[in-house]
């Protein structure tokens, strides 16, 4: 709703926008224009606080473009692309001993973080701790998405590629793309020096560390280093409710969720004295809870 009174710096007809702001109001409207005293001081105050807003806004605005569109023409440059990468997917590797393989490959677009392009993979067919042939994998089934007839399920082809590792890693996943009769530009970043590998060269690429590319390609190993850690955690964390609950018998789902919306955790469950205690929860029968009971703590059945 149009206000009362509206002071300007200066405009021209004000009788014809007053007219219009005074049929929307219903009511009486005023614009001033005032040329001295407190009200042209106020006018004067209203413009530089509007100047102070703007070049604020100026400056974040390019702060922001020097950090996503900006870093990434200059990253183009430093590789000697002809054309600026829009998409750019970020893979890398987790596991802790072998165990429990992971991938993630993280998507920024224009230089920003695309999280719902985000994606996990579980290692399929290698063995053991072998990052090399677990990229070979991960490239291997990303990429054959894009080949995919149904465009449902046919997935973006991206304009660049970051592996987090040297040549060898950068190897490995070059052999996955190219085996499927693809090319994509494709890089690697190893950790030592933040060195970028490109196929072609047999020496890295250094920038300087103040570098806005360089920060890029740094979010996005980091953020696909973090991604692929917390979904190999949440892995470890549900083999480890399942070895301790999932394989007592007569513990079923039902039994599970109950019990762990108890107790919170399977250390509480661990920390009780007395099976008498599990029988608080909701279905669970002396028998059930006996054989919880027993499953959590092994040496106590041993020393009986």
């Amino acid at each position: 709703m149009p206000p009362k009174e509206i002071l300007c710096p200066l405009m021209e007809e004000p009788e014809v926008l007053q007219e219009l702001l005074r049929e929307k109001r219903g009511g009486a409207v005023n614009i001033q224009i005032p040329q001295r005293g407190d009200k042209r001081a106020l006018v004067l105050m209203a413009e530089r606080n509007a100047c102070d807003a703007l070049e604020k806004r100026n400056a974040r605005a390019q702060i922001k473009e020097e950090r996503t569109v900006g870093a990434v023409r200059e990253l183009a440059q430093a590789l000697g692309m002809k054309t600026v990468p829009r998409r750019i997917e970020g893979f890398d590797i987790s596991n802790t001993q072998g165990v429990l393989s992971v991938a993630s490959m993280v998507v920024f677009i224009d230089g920003e973080a695309a999280h719902s392009e985000y994606r996990h993979f579980r290692i399929k067919t290698v063995e053991g701790a072998n990052d090399f042939a677990s990229m070979n994998e991960v490239l291997g089934r990303r990429f054959e998405r894009t080949l995919r007839e149904d465009p449902a399920e046919r997935w973006v082809m991206p304009d660049m590629v970051l592996i987090d590792g040297g040549p060898e890693q950068l190897r490995f996943a070059l052999e996955a793309v190219h085996a499927l009769g693809l090319e994509v530009p494709m890089f690697g970043l190893a950790k030592e020096e933040e060195a970028i590998w490109l196929p072609d060269r047999e020496e890295p690429i250094l920038l300087d560390h103040h570098t806005p590319a360089l920060h890029l390609i740094q979010r996005i190993r980091d953020e696909s280093h973090r991604f692929a850690i917390s979904y190999h955690r949440s892995l470890r964390g549900k083999a480890a409710t399942h070895s301790t609950l999932e394989d007592i018998p007569g513990i079923g789902p039902s039994r599970r969720r109950a019990l762990l919306a108890h107790f919170g955790s399977i250390r509480k469950m661990k920390e009780l004295d007395d099976p008498e205690a599990l029988l608080v929860v909701k279905g669970m029968t002396r028998p059930a809870a006996e054989a919880v009971f027993a499953a959590l703590h092994p040496k106590d059945e041993e020393e009986k």
